[in-house]
């Protein structure tokens, strides 16, 4: 996968993605990451990329014909390796990120994220050559370099080959609408603490059906609303009575 990042800011960019299982991938060649300035774009000596809004108001927008061609020269040079990028918009008035929209977007061959700054973007660029405007969360960043690095590690590691355990990416928190259970690891006592039985019994199905009920738990009293996204109808006789039993003491 191609990602590029479109900011005022590319230094910001390399040392979140020069090291770990993402750097790895890099260095493999499963990723090409690389940031691009939108000051290079601009025309005048001064390297303006912003103006006061028609109407008035206060702050800055980038403008429409910078990043408009910042956006299509970054096409261009990827048309050469035959590569379409999706375009994204780091933007605190876009769809909310999640886990889904994350395992769709690593479905593209190409992404290029321009990085929000100032009061936005001239609307225009909306229609001209933006696909998608997406949110992290409900606050506002000075600049959208850390929305887009997050989304993009989010993105990444869902790519094959990049985690050493590619089951891992699938029992993340919010990849099935549940959070992930509580894991342990030696000692298995510790300042009195202990790790729960089930996990020494060796009894894998028990494991598997307390790990799947502590998801649920968490889950519940966490993030409720998370629920409603989720799948009952393939639960199996146990679940199914965990659920039940739920519902009689009113906690679900």
């Amino acid at each position: 996968m191609d990602i590029t990042f479109l900011t005022l800011n590319p230094e910001s960019i390399e040392p979140l993605f020069s090291q770990g299982v993402i750097g790895r991938a890099r260095l493999s060649g499963i990723l090409n990451i690389q940031a691009v300035n939108i000051r290079d774009y601009a025309t005048d000596k001064h390297h303006t990329v912003d103006d006061t809004p028609y109407g008035g108001g206060s702050g800055m927008l980038l403008k429409v014909d910078i990043v408009y061609t910042a956006v299509s020269g970054i096409k261009q040079k990827a048309a050469i390796k035959n590569l379409k990028p999706y375009v994204v918009l780091t933007s605190p008035g876009g769809k909310v990120f999640h886990q889904q929209k994350a395992c769709e977007l690593s479905q593209k061959e190409s992404l290029i994220f321009v990085c929000g700054q100032y009061e936005g973007i001239d609307a225009r660029l909306n229609d001209l050559c933006i696909d998608e405007e997406i949110s992290i969360g409900d606050f506002v960043l000075s600049g959208g370099e850390m929305a887009a690095a997050a989304m993009a590690n989010a993105i990444c590691r869902l790519l094959p080959g990049v985690l050493g355990d590619e089951v891992s990416a699938i029992e993340d928190s919010h990849s099935t609408s549940l959070l992930e259970y509580p894991q342990y690891t030696r000692p298995s006592d510790f300042l009195g603490q202990k790790v729960p039985s089930v996990l020494l019994s060796g009894d894998h199905a028990r494991i598997e059906l307390w790990r799947w009920q502590q998801s649920f738990l968490k889950t519940l009293q966490i993030r409720p609303e998370l629920l409603k996204n989720y799948d009952f109808t393939g639960l199996d006789k146990k679940q199914k009575k965990f659920v039940d039993d739920l519902h009689k003491q009113q906690l679900l």
